[in-house]
Order: C-alpha cells, then sequence, then structure tokens
C-alpha cells in the first residue's frame, strides 16, 4: 500500500499508539516492529514518543538530543530521526529530578514534584515549565501533527502504563496524546512475568469512558510455548472486554536493540542476552563495564559484545575486574557521584593498579572526565572543585551549556564517527597522543597515556575498522592472542536486528487488523470496562 491514508480531516498519515500494561512491557520493540514492517509495504513511516524519561539518548544530525530507542525506530523506520519523534526528554539525575529536554535542548532542571504539577524548579528563566506539564501537550501534538503530515503513518510509543491514574491528569504520552490526536491504542503485555491476562483487564478497566473508546486490543509479547494453549484465556479477555487480541509475539532471545534506560542493566549480567560466538582467534577477550550510578548511554559497548569473541559484562565489584582484559567506564549523568562509587566500593583502586600495569582502561564521555586530573563542576553536582583518578592529564571544567554533536575524525589510522552529549569541557595537557584526530595531527577529542584512553565521543566504537584496530591493540596491551573477526559489520547486524522485529510483526502479529487502526483509526462501538477511572 502507497499513498496518504484518508482520514475525516483530509489528508493525513495515520496513527497508532502502542501503550503497555507496565514499564518494560516490549513498547520499544513492538514500535520498532511495526516501522520495520510498514516501511517493508512501501509505507511512509516515522516513530514517536512525545515524552521519554532515559539516561540513554542520541544527537540528530541538527543537533537535537532525543531517546536512543526512537533513533533505533527511526533506522526501523528507515528515515533520519528528528527532535519532532520525540519531543520531551527527561534525564534523571537523581531519584526525584531531571534535566528536561525540550525539542532537542536542556530547558532546565526539575523535581518530579515540580514536573508533574507542584513546584521544584532550579534553572533561573525556566521554571515556566515546574507545575504546567499539560502546556506542554501543544508541542507535542504540533510535533505529532508534523510528523503526520509529511509521512504516511506514525507509530507513537506509550510511556509507563496508560493506566497510572495518579499521573491522568497531566499525560502527555499515553491516553493524553491519543485523546488529542484521536489515535487507535494497542496495549501491550509481557506474558513472561505473568499475570498478563489481569494486566490487560485491569489497564482497561481503569481507564475513564473516553479513555477506553480508544483502546481497540491487545498485544501479547515474549510468549513461550504452544499458543493453542493460550487461546481459551484470549476469547475469554475478548469477552470480558470486547476487545480482540491482535497478534501473539514469541520470547525472541539476543534482539540487541537500545534499551529504553541503563539503570535497569543486571549487574554481572551479559550484555542484553548477547550470544558470544566463537573466537576468531585462540583468545576471547573479557571486557569488564563498571556499572556506574545514573550510567547513560551504555549502548555503547554493544559494538564491543557485537564481535566474536568478546565477553561483555556489567560489573560493581572490585575482585570482578581482576580477569578483565578492558576496563571500560561508561557515561554517567552524575559524574561526580559516580567518581565517589568508585572509591567507596573499591573500583578506583583497582582500576589505578590496572593502569600502572599496563592492562587497558577506556573512559568514555563521564569515564573519560573520571579518569582526568580534576573536575570543576558547579553545574551538574555542584560539588566544585573534585580530584579525579589522575590516569589522564585532563582537567575537566562543566559549562551551563551542553555540548551536542555529530563529529568526524580518524582514530588508530580509521575513520571514525560518533555523537557527543555532555556538559564536561576537557583541557587536554598531555599524554602519548590524541585519541581522536582530523586525520592531519591535528587532535578532535581525548587521549591516550600508555594503557588509558579516554574519549568524550559515543558510538565510535561503531566505526568497524577502528573497533578493530582498538581491539588489535587492546588484544597486545592484555598478552592475548585475541584476534578481531574481519568482516563484523555493526551497521549490518543492526540491520539484521531491525527486520527481526519486522518478521515478528509481519509473521505474529494481525497485520490486516493494524493496517485498518492506521489507516481508518479507531473503531466504533467498543465497549465499556466498569468501573472506569475513579
Amino acid at each position: 500500500m502507497n499513498g496518504r491514508f484518508e482520514s475525516a480531516g483530509g489528508a493525513v498519515g495515520g496513527g497508532l499508539l502502542v501503550a503497555g500494561t507496565t514499564s518494560d512491557a516490549g513498547k520499544s520493540v513492538v514500535t520498532a516492529g511495526i516501522c520495520r514492517w510498514l516501511v517493508r509495504q512501501g509505507i511512509r513511516v516515522a516513530p514517536f514518543k512525545a515524552q521519554n524519561m532515559s539516561l540513554n539518548s542520541f544527537v540528530t544530525r541538527e543537533g537535537a538530543e532525543i531517546g536512543r530507542a526512537q533513533a533505533m525506530q527511526a533506522a526501523a523506520a528507515r528515515v533520519e530521526p528528528t527532535a519532532l519523534m520525540n519531543p520531551v526528554l527527561l534525564k534523571p539525575g537523581s531519584d526525584r529530578s531531571s534535566q528536561v529536554v525540550l525539542l532537542g535542548k536542556p530547558v532546565g532542571e526539575l523535581s518530579a514534584r515540580g514536573y508533574f504539577g507542584g513546584s521544584g524548579g532550579s534553572s533561573p528563566g525556566k521554571t515556566q515549565y515546574a507545575g504546567h506539564r499539560e502546556q506542554l501537550l501543544g508541542t507535542v501534538t504540533d510535533c505529532l501533527a508534523e510528523l503526520r503530515r509529511t509521512h504516511d503513518a506514525v507509530i507513537c510509543e506509550g510511556a509507563g502504563s496508560p493506566a497510572e491514574i495518579n499521573l491522568r491528569r497531566t499525560d502527555i504520552v499515553n491516553m493524553g496524546i491519543a485523546r488529542a490526536a484521536r489515535i487507535p491504542v494497542v496495549v501491550v503485555g509481557d506474558i513472561d512475568r505473568g499475570g498478563v491476562f489481569a494486566s490487560f483487564f485491569g489497564t482497561t478497566a481503569l481507564l475513564s469512558r473516553e479513555d477506553q473508546a480508544l483502546v481497540a486490543g491487545y498485544l501479547v509479547n515474549k510468549f513461550r510455548g504452544d499458543v493453542t494453549l493460550l487461546e481459551p484465556g484470549l476469547e475469554m479477555l475478548r469477552g470480558l472486554t470486547g476487545r480482540p487480541t491482535l497478534g501473539v509475539l514469541p520470547f525472541a532471545h539476543g534482539l540487541g536493540i537500545d534499551e529504553e534506560d541503563g539503570l535497569r542493566v543486571s549487574l554481572r549480567g551479559a550484555v542484553r542476552e548477547s550470544v558470544v560466538e566463537a573466537p576468531h582467534g585462540a583468545d576471547v577477550l573479557r571486557v569488564a563495564v563498571c556499572a556506574v550510578p545514573l550510567m547513560s548511554n551504555f549502548t555503547d559497548v554493544d559494538a564491543l559484545a557485537a564481535e566474536p569473541g568478546v565477553v561483555v559484562r556489567f560489573v560493581d565489584r572490585a575482585e570482578e575486574l581482576a580477569d578483565a582484559d578492558l576496563v571500560v567506564l561508561p557515561g554517567t549523568r552524575g559524574t561526580v557521584r559516580a567518581l565517589a562509587w568508585l572509591r567507596e566500593r573499591g573500583l578506583a583502586d583497582a582500576i589505578a593498579r590496572r593502569a600502572a600495569e599496563g592492562r587497558p582502561v577506556l573512559g568514555i564521555c563521564g569515564g573519560f572526565q573520571m579518569l582526568g586530573e580534576r573536575i570543576e563542576d558547579e553545574v551538574e553536582s555542584k560539588a566544585g572543585t573534585v580530584e579525579g583518578l589522575g590516569l589522564l592529564p585532563v582537567r575537566v571544567r562543566f559549562a551551563v551549556e551542553k555540548t551536542l554533536a555529530r563529529p568526524v575524525g580518524t582514530a588508530l589510522g580509521e575513520p571514525v564517527e560518533g555523537y557527543e552529549i555532555h556538559h564536561g569541557v576537557a583541557e587536554v595537557t598531555g599524554g602519548d597522543e590524541a585519541f581522536i584526530s582530523d586525520g592531519q595531527g591535528h587532535s578532535l577529542d581525548g587521549c591516550r597515556a600508555g594503557s588509558v584512553w579516554g574519549t568524550h565521543w559515543h558510538g565510535s566504537l561503531e566505526s568497524d575498522g577502528f573497533r578493530r584496530a582498538f581491539l588489535r591493540r587492546v588484544a597486545a596491551d592484555a598478552g592475548r592472542a585475541f584476534v578481531p573477526a574481519p568482516d563484523t559489520g555493526f551497521g549490518t547486524l543492526r540491520e539484521e536486528q531491525l527486520d527481526r522485529l519486522g518478521d515478528l510483526i509481519e509473521e505474529h502479529a494481525d497485520t490486516d487488523a493494524l493496517l485498518r487502526l492506521i489507516e481508518k483509526g479507531v473503531p466504533e462501538g467498543l465497549p465499556f470496562v466498569p468501573p472506569g477511572a475513579p
């Protein structure tokens, strides 16, 4: 099917909201899967998430910061990601406050109470957002309208659950946006957790009559076993709610797509169920990633985990570094806090011993800053001057303005591209070489001192040639007979994973029903399930 879908308002892209019974029910992957399935049908599709809370973010080509999940969904849709796809991004800085990123740019730091309806603004001139979250609804509906104007279909992702009745009054990401844009809703439930029927029924029954009128059906996610055993329950659910189940998606291992939030990484676990292939050489290479507080963009190590023979795990104890060939300090939204955590847990001393022994360490963004000599922070932690680990000749000063960029350069003789998201400005005062240069001997970012490396660039390890060159250097320093596979293409692997998501939808969902919802909108006559919202 090609061309614009027709609606009551004239030629406009169709829409669908993928909501979930809980966080992590599978909204992100289902949204990506629907996007990939649609684009394979020749339909111009875009993803959308009105409001995202995540420490995993990405920089678009116009220099806007959005959630990485939306960038992944844009790749699934084969379109360039833009700020329109995630107009509001909340980046937690503590249990009670977040940085608010509006249309790709930071506009202030707000407490949860301030954002959800009370006071709490902490940035001068920016407190107009405190207590007025509902005012953002106009912004997000405008963004959605623009995407629908320029695409055949827009697949929206909700957040958490639409039945969070304490937050419904100011909701702009679930039923709030569905009501405003008049688009149908499909609710996803993770059956692997158990209780999926109660979750579907309870989610529906806790919505108001007006909200329920938009809920068109359900999708079961992560099913294991014989689907015929599930069918009687699905029929009873339809009898109870008057709504069909539009698909039962099987449990799929090792999809490796970008996670929504680094806070949910299981410590001491392999990266996202990835299966380590046999090494190309004689040895494997062991990578330990320090799971620092407020860890951000831990997706940087995905490209390492994709290499045959590279074992990546997240750790939080000093003794877990002993057998690691490479230790990675990842990005964090709280550099000073993460530095204190490293010291409290003995990890700082263990990393210093590694450096003295010539064993490889890599710091990325906040991790790079921690490896330096000194941090001056009156912006993020407001802690003033704090001593770093002293393993790189770098001094960091936090600036009020955030650096958001998509740079390119050269490292170890190979082309590199990445993205920058940081307040810290690094002054490199020495070292053996720059981490990344312009190819003509001029430093662009970071540095190396002995076996310790640091860079602000996220995503650099996704550049295949550089990743192989870096791993060869790590293996030599670690004394490992590890050889990078010559044909691992991270971009190709990512495309294969996105195609797998599209296959899940095509093979296990009622695609005719999904297409009708996207094209025709909300079905008439959906019954009310009591008691409704209190």
